[in-house]
């Protein structure tokens, strides 16, 4: 059943589950958490969660899968033309929000990019970067959006573990930079 025509019961139930992962996944890894805890900071029982997810990780990527919705509105966040030197706010605080839930993020999106998270954000990111060139009549959108997908989902997985030593800000300035590059090689 998919969501958009799931009873508002369901709704209910899986919003309170991904919430209370999210909440218990605060600061400690996703292998750290446990079904039941999570089951009753929701308010239902083990037995419940069962009947929304098939496990742990299934919760988790479901419960992720609005961050990468975020991520890829906030890539997406301005008009006009793109400053270089000034990326979109959302962009900042979508990777704020990531960093303070690195220790999950890193479980679902290994280095490089894999992973169901990568997986999902490049699938995304890739459709939406691909739809914007396209109603701008961009040249290659085909190019554009593969290259900024890849680009972004490889260098957020590598911040993540730590493969890119800079803080928040210096890592927004820096992939916002490369993206815009990007898209102007493709011309």
């Amino acid at each position: 059943m998919s969501p958009s025509n799931a009873d508002p019961r369901t709704l209910r139930t899986r919003a309170r589950l991904r919430a209370a992962l999210l909440d218990a996944c605060e600061g400690r890894a996703l292998d750290e958490v446990s079904l039941s805890a999570v089951a009753r900071a929701a308010g239902v029982g083990r037995a419940t969660l069962y009947l929304h997810y098939d496990s742990l990780h299934a919760l988790a990527v479901d419960a992720c899968a609005d961050i990468v919705r975020e991520g890829v509105d906030a890539l997406h966040a301005w008009t006009g033309a793109p400053a270089p030197g000034e990326p979109p706010a959302p962009l900042a605080d979508f990777l704020g929000a990531v960093a303070r839930r690195g220790d999950l993020y890193r479980t679902l999106l290994p280095e490089g990019g894999g992973g169901p998270l990568g997986v999902l954000l490049h699938r995304e990111l890739r459709a939406r970067s691909y739809a914007e060139r396209v109603r701008a009549g961009a040249p290659h959108p085909a190019l554009a959006a593969s290259a900024t997908a890849a680009t972004f989902t490889g260098l957020l997985a590598d911040w993540l573990h730590g493969q890119v030593p800079l803080d928040t800000d210096g890592f927004t300035h820096h992939v916002w930079r490369l993206l815009l590059a990007v898209h102007r090689a493709v011309r």
